[in-house]
């Protein structure tokens, strides 16, 4: 590659997310553990279930299924979430969603940062999850203060970090020597910090407020708190987390087990108590935790409808947030509830539940310009010209990240601010509006129709 070149932001990307799942790796041990669970686990699926390989290999998914999937950071200003909007852009990820966690009891809201073409998703389907924290949720109005002038004195990115920023904005990108000095430096954003920058007693009061508001006040920085691998059944991998020491969370957050899986379901162990040494003393500090993830077909307004009614019945008649005392009660009334559900594809596309993709197959090329070829796209499906497959969800699901951030900042850390959601401030911290995902699905398979028309009829 010519020196001056730009590397496609597809490429930074993909090269950001190899170098932080090495990182990562490095700092917690039990993460390889994962991957080689996930890893046996899928070799395993695809050898015993053929259909699904050949599903997997039409979308292309089967070439990123290997790939880091997702991180997760917290944020504690407007001014870091504005810079780190700037920072994933130069990797050609744009925030899409808004997540308001608050009625979960975490005091946070977040949007994801992703690639937004299906090209770019195969390139590398690496995103992250990014909560603000929400300052004016703390109660008392000393210990904001305090937090606001703890957060308003640090700096999370490195000097060369920002100067390859504005450089890509005002040069149209980065070339190859410049893209590997940026992953370097933008890794450090993301890296561990074994030291606070507050008092033990400091770090106590924040933590007694909410473990999450000490999570992103107490550091010099924000750090990865978990890398997700995609597993294609979590329900295998659940169960075998104890044989490798790993004990995982209660209940699997998302839908119940399904032949055909819908949005996303995970699982995680819970956070690692890690030693940190505070300005006046030693201590510990519990944020980073390993997490699993299944993802299913991305569903229609419709579709998300009638999961977000199926899902609030489940738990209004459990009556309280799924955790290990009740988790066999959660999983039968989730199954009882989705039964409502159609679990197999042609009933979801029929009734308008979930967003696919559409491909030509080699019989419908044959009889392409043929007299008796079929003219519409629903006939050349039913010929055979056309192939159907779930489009994947590559997004998240609001209650299902706040029970994770729950099993992981334990029981204690359940508060109540409801109310309290708040899409225009985080849209005006951000300094851009989120993007609607469900436009991005209408997209892609509106896409994938016009190319299986343009191909076989025109």
């Amino acid at each position: 590659m010519h020196a001056t070149a730009p590397v496609s932001p597809d490429e930074i990307r993909k090269g950001f997310s190899k170098a932080m799942s090495d990182m990562y790796r490095d700092e917690v041990p039990l993460y390889g553990a994962l991957l080689e669970l996930v890893a046996q686990t899928n070799a395993r699926m695809l050898d015993s279930e053929p259909g699904l390989a050949h599903q997997l290999q039409r979308t292309g998914e089967i070439q990123r299924l290997d790939m880091e999937r997702h991180g997760a950071i917290r944020l504690g200003t407007a001014a870091e979430l504005a810079t780190i909007s700037r920072l994933f852009a130069v990797m050609g990820m744009q925030p899409v969603g808004y997540y308001d966690l608050t009625p979960a009891g975490v005091p946070v809201h977040s949007t994801a940062f992703r690639a937004v073409h299906e090209h770019a998703l195969q390139t590398s389907p690496f995103r992250v999850f990014t909560s603000l924290l929400r300052l004016e949720l703390i109660e008392n109005p000393d210990l904001r203060a305090f937090a606001e002038s703890a957060l308003a004195k640090r700096s999370i990115f490195t000097a060369e970090a920002l100067a390859l920023i504005d450089q890509a904005e005002t040069q149209g990108g980065l070339n190859a020597s410049d893209a590997e000095a940026f992953i370097r430096q933008a890794l450090e954003t993301f890296r561990w910090h074994h030291t606070a920058t507050v008092t033990g007693a400091q770090y106590q009061q924040l933590s007694d407020q909410h473990r999450l508001i000490a999570d992103v006040v107490a550091f010099k920085g924000p750090h990865i708190n978990h890398l997700t691998p995609r597993t294609l059944d979590i329900d295998q991998v659940q169960a075998a987390m104890p044989g490798k020491g790993i004990t995982p969370k209660a209940v699997i957050e998302g839908p119940p087990r399904r032949q055909c899986p819908i949005l996303l379901r995970q699982t995680s162990f819970k956070a690692l108590d890690e030693p940190i040494a505070f300005t006046d003393a030693h201590g510990s500090h519990s944020a980073r935790f390993g997490e699993i993830e299944q993802r299913g077909v991305a569903l229609t307004p419709k579709g998300r409808a009638l999961y977000d009614q199926l899902l609030n019945a489940a738990r209004d008649e459990l009556g309280t947030f799924p955790n290990e005392a009740n988790a066999e009660r959660y999983v039968q009334l989730m199954e009882q509830h989705f039964h409502a559900f159609p679990d197999n594809y042609p009933q979801m596309r029929e009734q308008g539940l979930a967003y696919f993709r559409y491909f030509v197959t080699d019989k419908g090329l044959a009889a392409r310009g043929q007299v008796d070829q079929p003219r519409t796209l629903q006939t050349l499906v039913n010929a055979g010209h056309v192939a159907v497959e779930p489009l994947v969800y590559e997004d998240f699901l609001p209650v299902s990240a706040a029970g994770i951030f729950q099993s992981n900042l334990g029981d204690g850390a359940q508060s109540h601010y409801a109310g309290n959601s708040n899409r225009a401030a985080f849209e005006q911290a951000l300094g851009r509006s989120t993007i609607d995902e469900l436009q991005l699905y209408e997209q892609t398979q509106q896409r994938s129709m016009d190319i299986c028309v343009e191909t076989l009829l025109k």
